[in-house]
């Protein structure tokens, strides 16, 4: 869903100052979210997020948020492309403008899921 894009401006990457990636489960997949989780902090200079059972912000699912560096980007994003199973994991670039990161600068590894654009709309 594009919902800030214009196809003729070039944003400069050099806005971006770190990265999310949101890690969404349901009872199903929490253990395999638990299993990624320990995985990350054992590996990897990330700040975990609290676990979220209920929708927060534009999540509607389930989550919990995984906060990186721009120097962390190329060894964490091919650990969760290969190691999300069955989880579906949304990473976005933290470059200022949150509807814009979470809709139409971000990423997908597993099963898009559905966001709601409101709580961003309203922080802003």
């Amino acid at each position: 869903m594009n919902l800030t894009r214009s196809p003729n401006v070039m944003k400069d990457a050099g806005s971006i100052i770190g990265y999310h990636a949101h890690v969404y489960f349901d009872p199903d997949t929490e253990a395999a979210a638990a299993a990624l989780r320990d995985a990350l902090e054992k590996r990897f200079d990330v700040t975990l997020g609290r676990w979220h059972h209920k929708p927060v912000g534009p999540h509607t699912a389930w989550m919990y948020q995984v906060a990186f560096g721009i120097e962390q980007f190329p060894v964490v994003v091919p650990f969760l492309a290969l190691n999300h199973g069955p989880l579906s994991i949304l990473i976005h670039p933290m470059s200022g403008d949150a509807v814009a990161d979470h809709f139409d600068h971000a990423l997908w590894l597993g099963t898009p899921l559905a966001l709601d654009a409101g709580p961003l709309r309203k922080a802003q």
